[in-house]
């Protein structure tokens, strides 16, 4: 018996048939940039050969469609979907996602190593390749109560998982600015692997100071100057365009013949509703095409460019020696995915899986939502001073802007004022009972009555909610302490709506279609009560991210980037 190496050299020769056959294709070449007709030979889980090849066990006639690599989500937090990890590939398989990089640091803030075991132990028996790079910043800063906090050795232990290729987004950037040693320790740990950065608005030197750290990409320039100057100083920009954060419009331009190759597109995270009627990286491939990026040229930044950046051997190409992972295209142009090939099996057809479910074993993370018992006077916010400092959401991103405005208090209790949309925000902590509850005032979000809570709030995850009166605040977070964790929407003093996230608080236990449908619903309720907002929860899931300018609420109260 021939060694499966010796096995495939054969067979890319012509000597032994291949296992599988893909005849009358139009493949695309990432290395040059073009499309060849020719027939993919497959051994195994890998490609043999591409060109004029005839014998094989099973022949597949594609009738002239195109043969491209599966994608690459270089950056993605599954956890935003809200999709138990096999649920998130029954969504995202069948839009051609075959490989994807996440550090999972949502429900590592929760439940530190366990909840990362929990995710990588059922993801290796799902049709994608899933790595690992350790999570930076558990908790991502000290102005918020997270359920877990992963110090240096840590992040030791987790560079040597055999999942693991790289340090995860180092979000605390003032930490590495000033020098701060457990932040430098952890990248000490990293030399020589992959560095993810997350630099919102650093220029000049503070920029070639993060730099010089070692860090190599960012996914956080929301305006072409601000890319430019970081792909100039040596970094990989992330292009990203995700349910709440959209960048692709403003960085686009940024891709040209000269730079390409040190591009990417990202998700960074999206909704089980955009997942499962949009896409997911392939969705933003569609997007740049419509926007006049030529589609192979968009389909090198989804595969072959993530591909190289984290340095995985074997993905990314339809090549001799390359992973049999495969999307075939009826139509380039508009990206139209008819098959997916995950090492040499076909896992999805036609857009639905081809795959079982498995359901994991156990429950997971559960029981996490600990708030230590509070009343509803404890969501009262009394006068700073003669005006009031307000979040203010803009529209499309998830920076914030400062705004200073008077507000009116009625005995000595300021109150939301939905003329002018300025809502009461509201952020209780989760984890370890402390009491803390952070209260503030937001503007942007429309509601004009009732209240949306949501124990998914980006990067501790503490309860926060908005809402046009403390009754309904008050009503929609006991809700989501019943549920041990969830989306609600309240009004009148009632629950209208809800969508359960048992697991850390973050994940359901239900199918795809099922949390999508209670999405949904949610979401069309959100807009009955005013919020003219395209995805309300996502937007409010990072009003309490202290690592984005400008201005955010956490447990522990207002804080100004």
């Amino acid at each position: 018996m021939p060694t499966k190496l010796a096995r495939l050299i054969s067979v890319a020769k012509g000597e032994l048939p291949a296992d599988l056959l893909l005849t009358d294709a139009e493949v695309v070449n990432v290395f040059s940039g073009e499309i060849e007709p020719g027939n993919v030979a497959i051994c195994g889980d890998r490609i043999a050969g591409v060109g004029d090849y005839h014998q094989a066990k099973q022949v597949l006639d594609l009738g002239g469609k195109y043969i491209a690599p599966g994608l690459i989500n270089g950056h993605i937090h599954p956890e935003s979907s809200m999709l138990d990890i096999g649920q998130y590939a029954r969504a995202v398989v069948p839009h051609g996602t075959t490989t994807l990089i996440t550090d999972l640091h949502e429900i590592a803030n929760v439940c530190g190593l366990e909840g990362i075991r929990y995710v990588l132990n059922h993801a290796r028996r799902l049709p994608f390749d899933l790595f690992l790079m350790a999570p930076s910043c558990v908790p991502a800063t000290h102005l918020e109560t997270s359920g877990a906090s992963l110090g240096a050795e840590d992040i030791r232990q987790l560079l040597g998982w055999k999942d693991c290729i790289g340090l995860g987004e180092v979000m605390n950037f003032p930490g590495v600015l000033g020098g701060d040693e457990t932040v430098l320790r952890k990248i000490g740990f990293a030399k020589g692997r992959i560095i993810d950065g997350h630099a919102p608005g650093v220029a000049g030197k503070d920029l070639s100071a993060y730099i010089a750290a070692g860090i190599l990409s960012d996914h956080e320039s929301v305006s072409i100057e601000e890319a430019r100057e970081k792909l100039r100083q040596g970094m990989f920009i992330m292009i990203r365009e995700g349910s709440s954060e959209k960048n692709l419009d403003a960085l686009l331009p940024l891709v040209t013949d000269k730079t390409y190759k040190r591009c990417m597109f990202v998700v960074d995270d999206r909704s089980c509703v955009d997942l499962l009627r949009d896409g997911d990286i392939d969705a933003v491939v569609r997007k740049a095409i419509r926007q006049g990026l030529d589609p192979v040229r968009a389909i090198q930044l989804a595969t072959i460019n993530p591909a190289d950046y984290f340095r995985l051997d074997g993905l990314g190409a339809v090549a001799p020696g390359y992973m049999a992972d495969l999307i075939v295209l009826s139509d380039l142009s508009r990206l139209q995915i008819d098959m997916v090939f995950y090492r040499g099996q076909l896992v999805a057809k036609e857009g639905k899986p081809l795959f079982p479910w498995h359901q994991p074993t156990g429950k997971g993370p559960t029981n996490t939502v600990n708030i230590l018992p509070f009343n509803i006077e404890a969501l009262r916010l009394s006068p700073s001073g003669e005006a009031e400092p307000i979040i203010e959401i803009v529209p499309g991103q998830i920076i914030t802007r400062k705004r200073i405005e008077k507000i009116k208090a009625t005995h000595g209790t300021i109150m939301p004022d939905t003329g002018r949309d300025i809502l009461k925000l509201v952020v209780v902590e989760r984890h370890k009972a402390t009491g803390n509850i952070g209260v503030g005032l937001v503007a942007g979000f429309g509601l004009n009555r009732g209240a949306l809570a949501s124990s998914i709030a980006h990067d501790s995850h503490n309860i926060i909610a908005v809402g046009t009166n403390d009754e309904d605040m008050f009503t929609a977070i006991k809700e989501i302490e019943r549920l041990q964790g969830g989306l609600v929407a309240a009004a009148e003093g009632e629950v209208l709506a809800s969508l359960a996230l048992p697991i850390a608080g973050l994940l359901s236990d239900e199918p795809l279609e099922v949390v999508v449908s209670k999405l949904e619903r949610l979401e069309r309720i959100a807009a009955e009560l005013g919020t003219t907002l395209s995805s309300p929860f996502a937007t409010l899931s990072f009003l309490a991210l202290p690592v984005i300018p400008e201005i955010r609420l956490t447990d522990r109260g207002v804080v100004e980037v």
